[in-house]
């Protein structure tokens, strides 16, 4: 089945805000079979409005819209909906009673504006929001089907798990699709496709790999297409395996796994605590780790040291290793890491140092040379980055590989 996303909104097409409502709704509505034609935006002007619609009713079999349905009198989506299907407005007041108890429950009262809001196009069927005033509509006009759901986030996402999907599951006949998404680090998209040729080429019609890149990391997304469920989930799982065998420690979880959640879960497992000496990453390791909760079972602090005054005070380094070598350097960032590890007793610590940039490079270290140690007392394992030009992309890549130096750290002990 084909489907249209149409988003409705100036303050999408100014960019005072990121449409994130159609990648989230193209997600859901893929589950359910359903295939994404074409996401449009529009302006809140109600010529705009009809074309579109006229556009994607003339070709798709289901039509999602978000946006313009508030009490304000830039919101016009309904009344345009109306004129195109050749509706009257009438008032609802099944609606109105919604908005009423909507308000009373915060102590308020519902305004003239609201009031006015209830006119509905006639025939609509409503699909109610918990979330706020708003509720979805849904429409049919010969094969076709049409929602037009609110354009807040949380509101559009409820509508849509609790009333949308649900009814659009009882009324298509569409085929299953199931997705398994693995979760690499550390090897860059065209590297890992590499790996994976062969085993592309031996993938079923049925079965398809798209690569989505991040900073630092790379998704796998495998997606299969049939007509039982059990025996895709199988499919999918054995090929999922043979990834896994392919790339190794490359994978380090499935799905929206964080990486600093898997290395949090590792650590816990393993009983191990950590520490963090941080320089041009500023916190950012810091902030990685300590962005999963519970993370106070394993993770004791962190020393940002960003002067060499400080390197020296807090963490030991020696002033001939700083003026021979410099801060950024392998032999400051390993007497980083065992001056943290004197500091604070762990049972593992890692050290950053390095030029974020844009300036304050050289020749010899230019911009995005970046350092790194790990150490557990014993034993102390080096790293050097060498990055680009952009200040904060350097802070965050190199934030990411310390996390994933401290995850195959403890995937060799």
């Amino acid at each position: 089945m084909k489907a249209s996303i149409i988003t409705v909104g100036d303050e999408i097409l100014i960019g005072q805000i990121t449409d994130t409502n159609s990648a989230w709704l193209a997600a859901q509505l893929n589950l359910l079979g359903v295939q994404i034609r074409k996401m449009i935006s529009v302006g809140d002007e109600a010529a705009s409005i009809y074309s579109a619609l006229e556009e994607c009713m003339s070709q798709d079999v289901l039509v999602v819209m978000t946006g313009g349905l508030g009490p304000t009198k830039d919101d016009i989506t309904k009344k345009v909906i109306a004129d195109f299907l050749g509706l009257q407005m009438s008032f609802s007041q099944e609606s109105w009673t919604h908005i009423q108890q909507f308000f009373r429950q915060l102590g308020r009262t519902a305004t003239e504006a609201h009031y006015n809001q209830c006119f509905m196009p006639e025939g609509v069927r409503l699909l109610d929001n918990k979330m706020g005033t708003a509720p979805g509509m849904w429409f049919e006009k010969g094969n076709a089907i049409l929602v037009s759901l609110p354009g807040v986030p949380y509101e559009m996402k409820s509508i849509t798990a609790n009333q949308l999907l649900p009814r659009l599951q009882h009324t298509l006949h569409t085929p299953v699709i199931e997705h398994r998404t693995l979760l690499t680090v550390g090897m860059g998209e065209s590297l890992i496709a590499e790996k994976l040729a062969a085993f592309e080429d031996s993938l079923p019609n049925n079965i398809k790999l798209a690569y989505l890149p991040n900073l630092a990391r790379v998704r796998l997304r495998l997606s299969a297409v049939g007509e039982d469920r059990q025996m895709l989930r199988q499919e999918l799982e054995k090929k999922v395996e043979d990834i896994r065998q392919l790339l190794g420690d490359l994978v380090y979880g499935e799905g929206e796994e964080e990486l600093a959640q898997k290395v949090g879960e590792m650590l816990k497992d393993r009983k191990i605590t950590l520490a963090t000496a941080e320089s041009c990453t500023g916190g950012y390791v810091s902030h990685l780790i300590t962005g999963i909760a519970g993370s106070s079972d394993y993770y004791h602090g962190s020393i940002i040291t960003y002067s060499n005054e400080l390197k020296m005070k807090l963490l030991g380094v020696k002033k001939e290793t700083l003026d021979e070598f410099g801060a950024v350097s392998e032999q400051t960032v390993k007497e980083m890491v065992t001056g943290l590890l004197q500091a604070i007793p762990v049972g593992i610590g890692i050290s950053v140092s390095g030029i974020a940039g844009p300036g304050g490079g050289s020749a010899e270290k230019p911009v995005g040379t970046i350092w790194m140690a790990i150490s557990d007392g014993k034993i102390i394992q080096t790293q050097k980055l060498s990055l680009g030009k952009d200040r904060l992309i350097n802070i965050k890549y190199a934030g990411i590989h310390a996390v994933n130096m401290i995850r195959k750290f403890l995937l060799a002990q």
